[in-house]
């Protein structure tokens, strides 16, 4: 799928694209657990879309890596559309072609 076809709401999601931008981590305690969340921007040659990358994700990916994301899932916040891997998607780095 190509990032100007993502819709909110889709799920079972798979894209490919590049990391432009990636921010800087932030933290927060939910349910007594800190969390770690960045937003990564991924980019394909029809557009870009912002990535959530939590907690262990967030160390795996640098600007300029290609990523995958597998069953993935799109959702909005703060009114922009964004692609994340959620509980039961994955993420690939610079995979194999």
């Amino acid at each position: 799928m190509k990032i100007s076809e993502l819709q909110t709401g889709n799920s079972g999601v798979e894209v490919t694209g590049n990391v432009k931008e990636l921010s800087e981590p932030r933290s927060f305690d939910k349910f007594g657990r800190t969390i770690k969340v960045a937003t990564a921007v991924l980019t394909d040659e029809s557009g870009e879309v912002k990535l959530t990358l939590w907690n262990q994700d967030i160390d795996k990916v640098k600007v300029g890596d290609v990523v995958k994301i597998t069953n993935g899932y799109v959702n909005e916040f703060q009114g922009e559309k964004q692609l994340t891997s959620g509980k039961f998607g994955k993420i690939e780095v610079n995979p194999a072609a």
